[in-house]
């Protein structure tokens, strides 16, 4: 007899102890209830449906795809004056350029902040400084490749403090430069993709639960 009052007992216990460690949920409005509730059920329903929600390994190209860079000219003779990549930088509203040598092969970046730091507080002119003699030269440069993903660029970028990275194949040839700015967009929009997809896919939105 002693034994079930005393399972009893303990079981009484332990409700009260889970009512103490309760965390309510009520001051939630009833969408946010909703989501935290069905977040990993959609998520698992929307992929077993061939619905994409976060892209997985998101490159550097994905990035300079969008970027402003892949629209214009973003090289610059070395041996062409500082003032000419400062027309530039002015024309393109761009930060930084890749250089050249004479026979077109990538020889460094020039920046703005180079400008900067090298022309106008040493008191030079631009129009009498070639971009070779302040530019970042390409045994000193951080690249990386166009399959690299943006989480790799962007810790490659934060690791050496800058804020440029061209992008380079495999035979050492410049095919593109993505800035930072870049990469945090490109991640930004992609992550607003996932978002629509799941809340699309919880109210049944689309052909292809998706909003178009």
């Amino acid at each position: 007899r002693d034994g079930p009052k005393q399972n009893l007992a303990q079981v009484a216990n332990k409700i009260d102890k889970d009512r103490a460690n309760f965390q309510p949920i009520t001051m939630l409005s009833a969408g946010s209830r909703f989501a935290l509730r069905s977040a990993p059920i959609l998520a698992r329903g929307a992929q077993a449906r061939g619905v994409q929600t976060v892209k997985e390994g998101l490159t550097a190209t994905d990035a300079w795809n969008k970027s402003c860079y892949s629209e214009i000219d973003y090289t610059i003779d070395e041996s062409l004056p500082v003032y000419d990549a400062v027309q530039k930088f002015a024309a393109y509203n761009v930060g930084c350029l890749v250089t050249t040598d004479s026979d077109g092969n990538i020889s460094g970046v020039v920046s703005e902040r180079d400008y900067v730091c090298k022309i106008a507080l040493l008191g030079k002119t631009s129009r009498e400084t070639s971009v070779r003699e302040i530019s970042t030269k390409s045994a000193n440069l951080i690249t990386a490749s166009p399959s690299e993903t943006v989480s790799d660029c962007m810790a490659k970028m934060l690791l050496k403090d800058i804020r440029h990275l061209p992008l380079l194949d495999e035979d050492g040839g410049v095919v593109g430069i993505v800035s930072i700015k870049d990469l945090v967009k490109a991640e930004l929009k992609e992550k607003e993709e996932a978002i629509r997809t799941l809340s699309d896919f919880a109210l049944g939105k689309g052909g292809h639960f998706g909003s178009d």
